[in-house]
């Protein structure tokens, strides 16, 4: 067992690129920790997912998956199939308001690595093709593999990061680290509590365009939090905006008046996946959804130019029909 150090220590930090965001860690150890090991090791665990998992590398697991024709199975990595896996669940629990099989219409849309304007053909033959993932996706854990049984585009962006999160978390315990917020983009992971015993602090992000603004703090101890919203890429088409959140249900963007969702979970995975699922869902299935599932979750809907918060489990304090 790694020992977990308890004495008294200043706070460190480390940070470095990835995914096109910045990986960061907030600790606390003492002064003759080897921070250098740490910052490889942390580095390494959120390069290995997304060497993995991202739909932008040619030669990335997704990727060659992605490029297998149906019905043939291909050998995966542990860490893919552990996210994989995962999805298929949660795709199945939200009834495929998760859905990884939406690679084809984000990428017809503009908003992945094949262009960055939508494409009215590509529309129109990604929705008539696709599949849900939970339902046309074979995951075999026991053989390191999996298979498509028709013609699909995965992309783990929904929970590939929060994956990364957790993987960075483990790091933290390898290493001895008892009290740590890690983090990578808007997910993020509370290893302990601070060392005097006081929660992490964290800036929940307002919804506005064009603009970084807190909305509220959160507080976390041995908790993940995670936030999926439409306010970071959108496109405009026909004077409407469309975020670039795809709901695999629809065959295209999200179009409901749920501004963002957080979700607080034990996994950063898990908060990831269901952000995005919650979000998907809208404003009368997700809060349906989040409670039938006893899910900690924070709703915001726009509602005649303002925010109005619907808050359950733990964010219960939010009184529906509350002005945010």
């Amino acid at each position: 067992m790694p020992r977990t150090y308890s004495d008294p220590s200043t706070e460190s930090r480390l940070s470095g690129p990835v995914m096109g965001t910045r990986w960061a860690a907030r600790y606390q150890a003492p002064p003759a920790f080897d921070h250098a090991a740490l910052s490889s090791d942390l580095a390494r665990a959120v390069g290995l997912v997304d060497t993995q998992m991202s739909p932008w590398k040619p030669d990335s697991d997704l990727m060659r998956l992605n490029r297998a024709g149906p019905g043939r199975w291909v050998a995966l990595p542990e860490a893919m199939l552990d996210v994989l896996a995962r999805a298929q669940e949660i795709g199945a629990l939200s009834g495929g308001a998760f859905d990884a099989a939406v690679g084809g219409l984000v990428n017809a849309w503009g908003f992945g690595a094949m262009a960055d304007t939508p494409d009215p053909d590509a529309i129109r033959r990604a929705a008539a093709d696709h599949r849900p993932a939970h339902l046309w996706l074979d995951v075999d854990r026991e053989q390191c593999r999996a298979r498509k049984r028709a013609p699909m585009t995965l992309d783990l962006c929904g929970i590939a990061k929060g994956y990364a999160v957790d993987r960075m978390a483990r790091v933290m315990a390898d290493h001895g680290v008892g009290h740590a917020l890690v983090s990578l983009d808007g997910e993020l992971r509370a290893c302990g509590a601070r060392i005097d015993g006081r929660p992490w602090a964290v800036a929940l992000e307002s919804p506005q365009e064009g603009r970084r603004a807190v909305h509220g703090v959160i507080e976390l101890a041995d908790l993940s939090v995670a936030t999926s919203g439409d306010y970071r890429r959108w496109i405009g088409v026909g004077g409407e905006r469309l975020a670039h959140t795809m709901d695999g249900r629809r065959a295209g963007p999200v179009r409901n008046p749920v501004a963002s969702v957080t979700v607080l979970s034990g996994t950063c995975v898990d908060a990831d996946a269901w952000a995005t699922a919650l979000l998907v869902a809208g404003p009368d299935e997700g809060p349906a959804l989040a409670r039938r599932m006893g899910l900690d979750a924070l709703f915001l809907f726009r509602r005649e130019g303002r925010l109005v918060e619907f808050g359950l489990g733990r964010f219960a304090f939010a009184a529906e029909g509350a002005d945010a």
